[in-house]
């Protein structure tokens, strides 16, 4: 169910051919804690009207019913929505702050100068939670996502995708100068060749004229 979910909620920001490695939520507590009060609301709705089964009540719980049910959609994409896409070219920073304002940070492997995590607290020792900051090289500007479950292999995945990201484009850097340099090989090849077949004409030329004369 989940991977259908972020396939429908997520491949709309990728570009074309990009693939997702991971993708990241905050601890599934905070998911909890956000859906406890709007579960509670909507439930107690409907116990309400179990034990008062008037007409004029049952209208009254649907709306309530239908506010709690909005409430807890609303919770859910905030805390679901929040979330980190690691990719083969780099790493998606998503915010969901509301049904029509979303705002995505996108962070090229190149442009990742070093990336570290921090656990603090009690809490954060026990569940293996803590903050996750992405540095970048042409802003100095720090990404983080904090109460990420299991930071430090978080880490390594991003620094595993990205040695890889740079690793293939050095590859294909080391191909593109190849192929300039056998371009200009060739160029300079036929540039001889060119110069070679001109000189033997010029002397053919000047024997012909010798033995005209």
């Amino acid at each position: 169910m989940l991977p259908v979910l972020d396939q429908f909620l997520f491949r709309a920001h990728l570009d074309d051919e990009e693939e997702i490695r991971a993708i990241i939520h905050k601890h599934w507590l905070l998911g909890v804690r956000a859906l406890f009060w709007p579960t509670v609301s909507f439930f107690a709705s409907w116990a309400i009207l179990y034990y008062v089964p008037f007409r004029m009540m049952f209208y009254i719980i649907a709306l309530w019913g239908m506010i709690s049910l909005v409430w807890w959609l609303r919770n859910f994409f905030d805390y679901y929505l929040d979330a980190w896409i690691i990719t083969d070219q780099g790493v998606l920073d998503l915010e969901w702050h509301g049904w029509f304002h979303r705002q995505v940070t996108r962070i090229l492997y190149s442009d990742i100068q070093g990336v570290s995590y921090e656990v603090q607290g009690v809490l954060g020792t026990l569940m293996n939670f803590g903050l996750v900051s992405i540095e970048k090289i042409s802003t100095d500007a720090i990404v983080e996502m904090d109460a990420v479950k299991h930071p430090k292999v978080i880490t390594r995945i991003i620094l595993k995708n990205m040695e890889e990201y740079l690793h293939g484009k050095n590859l294909k850097d080391a191909r593109h100068v190849q192929e300039l340099l056998a371009e200009v090989i060739a160029n300079q090849v036929q540039l001889e060749d060119a110069e070679n077949r001109l000189d033997e004409e010029e002397e053919e030329e000047e024997v012909l004229q010798n033995e005209d004369s």
